[in-house]
């Protein structure tokens, strides 16, 4: 494995590199900087199984504003005392397309046979919000991803995405929904019809419940998306 780490528009970007030509590249968006051991728990559960992991690219970004880079319009906090979410997703999106995915591929052996974008809570809302954005990634995971982010399920059934994906990819806990948050408590629920929305129009779904809340098991869950796409 090479590994290399980029700063690109103030992004820190930690890539894991393939050795094989023209394989997949996986994007994923992260809190904290836990590129590192998604990847690791990525191998691992490969290492479990009788077939090996396809070689791929894993470019794992970091240092964003997350309530801004990651929702696709402004909203207020529910008890009007948190964070607001102030809708910078689209200018995110040209920065990661025209920005970051050309510089990440300079790296990569041939080119990228295909690109799968993927993230956790705010990161998997912006993985689906960015299939109607461009037509750069065909597979995506969301994982417990906020899609009960207000006006985010009725935008899904109102408009086309700019590319026919291949593959979604959802999860949650199963207790995420528990919550006195108003707007929180219904992500099952819009989760749930989402998936089966694109699983109507044809598109390859998989929706998993794992056991717990948001906050358990976060990269061994996230492994198990990016596992799911490859």
């Amino acid at each position: 494995m090479l590994q290399r780490i980029l700063s690109i528009d103030g992004k820190k970007i930690m890539v894991y590199i393939s050795q094989t030509q023209n394989s997949p590249v996986i994007y994923l968006h992260t809190f904290a900087e836990e590129g590192e051991q998604i990847y690791h728990a990525l191998r691992e559960m490969y290492a479990l199984r009788e077939a090996g992991c396809p070689d791929f690219t894993l470019a794992a970004v970091s240092g964003l504003s997350w309530n801004h880079d990651m929702s696709p319009w402004d909203v207020s906090p529910a008890d009007g005392k948190g964070t607001a979410f102030t809708g910078g997703a689209d200018a995110y999106v040209q920065i990661l397309t025209e920005e970051i995915v050309p510089e990440i591929e300079k790296l990569v052996p041939g080119e990228a046979s295909w690109r799968g974008l993927a993230g956790y809570s705010l990161a998997g809302l912006f993985a689906l919000y960015a299939a109607y954005r461009t037509e750069a990634f065909v597979r995506f995971a969301s994982v417990s991803g906020s899609l009960w982010f207000p006006g985010f399920k009725e935008y899904v059934f109102a408009n086309e995405m700019k590319v026919t994906p291949e593959a979604f990819y959802f999860s949650l806990g199963d207790k995420e929904r528990r919550t006195r948050n108003p707007y929180m408590r219904t992500v099952q629920e819009c989760t749930e019809e989402i998936e089966a929305y694109y699983k109507d129009r044809g598109i390859n779904t998989v929706y998993e419940l794992n056991p717990g809340n948001h906050f358990q098991n976060v990269p061994q869950r996230i492994a198990a998306g990016i596992a799911w796409m490859l």
